[in-house]
């Protein structure tokens, strides 16, 4: 029963903290288990971290100190300390751009009932000279379409707080952390911290803006014909650049291409990054007009050696990353003599001296 007495307080809080413990560990699980779930179900935003975390008592009995004692008393209003701790049980959700925090937020509203939002975000962007911490912070609990499920049922009563942080306001806040008497430290060091927290800032909205326009320059490539000259895309300032080296093979016409020819593969980003480097090494001018004539004149070629080699070779593979290669090879022997391996090389140039002199 609520009272005034904080040491009474303080050792029914300890009681409920130590008789439960283990089930606000399931309960902890439980939570982590289902957000995940309805993040890979509905796909909002890249998440690369899904984690939770069970309050450690003292700091529990700390925040209460610190929060909410001197008010409650002060006030005469009676309390138990556990209806204070809204973050006992916490969730953290880390995704890689700010701009996906909205789209996280929204999902957890729609499937879960929300006690209370606070918006570090908003807050620490009406300021004009503050900088720090900045994410989303949600408490919630199961809603009723959740807990009609028995198995849901132990877990109905337990609010859980669920922080939604970009990539970068999670670093900022792990490292923001370490940084000792952040209240007593002189003038010129607190300067230090905001210049920092700034710079912070920026990256996240840097990240975010390069992400833009790599993205706008996917989408350039993918509508112009693979035949365009000159390529130019618009830059996330609103005026209109050119696209460096377009007539160059780079990241995104190699996409355009190969995509063209190949288009039940999924060419991954990092996989596309390194071949395209792969071929610059070896032919720095080679053009764009170059790989598109290259693949349309081998390729029926290297898909005949590739079913020859499949045959020959059960259980190996045979990728469109490896087509390409056979096809650079034949279309330029002397530029692209070291994209195959000198064993890969001897068994395919055997085979096109086979098939060219077939004996009967």
């Amino acid at each position: 029963m609520a009272s005034l007495d904080f040491e009474q307080e303080k050792s029914t809080f300890s009681k409920f903290y130590d008789g439960n413990r283990k089930h606000f560990v399931d309960v902890k699980n439980v939570y982590i288990r289902i957000i995940s779930s309805l993040v890979k179900q509905f796909n909002r935003g890249e998440v690369t971290k899904i984690e939770g975390r069970v309050k450690d008592k003292k700091e529990c009995l700390k925040k209460f100190h610190r929060k909410y004692q001197s008010k409650l008393e002060a006030d005469e209003t009676p309390y138990e300390i556990k209806d204070c701790i809204s973050d006992l049980i916490g969730i953290r959700i880390v995704c890689l751009y700010e701009d996906q925090i909205a789209a996280l937020s929204e999902m957890l509203q729609q499937h879960f009932k929300i006690l209370n939002v606070t918006d570090k975000i908003s807050a620490m962007e009406s300021s004009e000279d503050l900088f720090g911490y900045k994410g989303l912070h949600m408490d919630l609990v199961l809603n009723n379409e959740i807990t009609t499920l028995p198995k849901y049922l132990p877990y109905v009563d337990y609010p859980v707080e669920v922080q939604i942080r970009s990539l970068i306001q999670d670093a900022w806040s792990v490292l923001d952390h370490k940084i000792k008497y952040k209240k007593s430290i002189p003038v010129d060091l607190k300067r230090r911290i905001n210049v920092l927290s700034a710079l912070f800032e920026l990256a996240d909205r840097e990240f975010m803006e390069i992400r833009n326009a790599t993205t706008a320059l996917i989408q350039q490539e993918t509508v112009a014909p693979i035949s365009d000259p000159l390529d130019e895309v618009r830059g996330t300032d609103g005026q209109l650049e050119m696209l460096a080296n377009s007539r160059t093979v780079n990241v995104f016409n190699f996409l355009r291409i190969a995509s063209h020819f190949f288009r039940d593969f999924d060419f991954d980003d990092y996989k596309v990054d390194d071949f395209v480097h792969d071929i610059l090494k070896l032919d720095s001018d080679f053009q764009r007009s170059d790989l598109h004539k290259c693949l349309t004149e081998n390729l029926k070629t290297i898909k005949e050696y590739r079913d020859n080699f499949i045959a020959e070779n059960p259980g190996k593979t045979f990728s469109p990353y490896t087509a390409i290669r056979h096809c650079l090879y034949l279309y330029d022997p002397e530029s692209f003599g070291r994209i195959l391996s000198k064993g890969t090389r001897e068994r395919f140039a055997g085979w096109l001296n086979e098939s060219r002199n077939p004996i009967y």
